[in-house]
């Protein structure tokens, strides 16, 4: 099976270009499942609808959450449909199997007023201060994933025009963004006044950069809204997909159409961004009510 799933990894990375993070998934899930069918002495190409069952019931008895089981069972369906079309496999084991239902969570979103407390917390005194006012005014001006800003690159921003070129991970896919002019101020300030003092390479590209003027991390973004979440003594959990929630809500309840809205984050499917909708501004309801005739 070592082989068959390192083609398939292979065929994720160079062929579906999944994003990093996305392939990691797949990886622990596989890996994961090749464990399970090794407890049991299976081949992989004799599992069995129950056998798929039976890793199931694993996982629930484990404790793993439903969304966690749903992927884990979409990561071996991908996996069976890849080694049935490669003829590695006579059937697909999974091709009945029912994930379990996920209950769709409400996203967390931050206030108006909570989002302006946040973004007030850096100040603008050193140049760690600077990039992190920019970053953050960045981050909910755009709506952005987390992986996507820590990607951007310094040409991917157009200043003079106010927007941004997000390439998404696998730099294939681009959406154009607007910004908006608190945060285009702020990153003209942190690009002329501290991005060059920060890098220490002049042929760094990354866009945000770290104190020792590399590419930030990941890590780095979430401990940089953590700690101004804790400077603004705000209990809500804060992360930057807080942060992507919250800048749909607000264009949402602000008069936005959901269609430009998908376009900006990046959805492929509308059904993404429809979960704001529950978030709309009860005044609409009060406007339908007035209008429609058989309201």
């Amino acid at each position: 099976m070592e082989r068959q799933l390192k083609q398939f990894f292979d065929f994720l990375e160079n062929e579906k270009k999944l994003s990093d993070n996305t392939l990691q998934s797949y990886k622990r899930d596989l890996k994961q499942f090749k464990r399970f069918l090794e407890s049991y002495s299976l081949h992989y190409n004799k599992v069995s609808e129950d056998d798929i069952n039976l890793y199931i019931k694993e996982l629930q008895d484990d404790g793993k959450k439903a969304s966690s089981i749903s992927r884990a069972i979409a990561s071996i369906r991908s996996f069976y449909q890849y080694a049935l079309k490669k003829k590695k496999v006579k059937r697909d084991p999974t091709a009945n199997v029912k994930s379990p239902k996920i209950e769709k969570r409400v996203p967390s979103v931050l206030t108006a007023k909570e989002v302006e407390l946040l973004l007030d917390q850096p100040k603008d005194i050193d140049l760690k201060g600077t990039r992190d006012k920019a970053m953050l005014e960045f981050a909910y001006a755009t709506g952005m994933r987390v992986t996507e800003i820590i990607s951007l690159d310094i040409d991917d921003v157009n200043l003079e025009e106010g927007y941004v070129t997000c390439r998404n991970t696998n730099k294939e896919k681009t959406r154009t963004i607007p910004l908006g002019n608190m945060a285009l101020k702020a990153l003209k300030e942190y690009i002329e006044e501290a991005r060059d003092i920060m890098i220490k390479d002049e042929n760094q590209k990354a866009l945000f950069v770290n104190v020792n003027g590399g590419r930030l991390t990941r890590q780095g973004f979430w401990k940089i809204i953590k700690y101004y979440k804790e400077q603004a003594h705000i209990t809500k959990d804060i992360t930057p997909h807080v942060l992507r929630h919250s800048f749909a809500t607000h264009l949402l309840q602000n008069g936005a159409d959901l269609k430009a809205i998908q376009t900006m984050l990046g959805h492929s499917d509308i059904s993404s961004t429809q979960v704001y909708m529950q978030f709309q501004d009860g005044g609409l309801k009060d406007i339908y009510k007035k209008a429609h005739p058989r309201a």
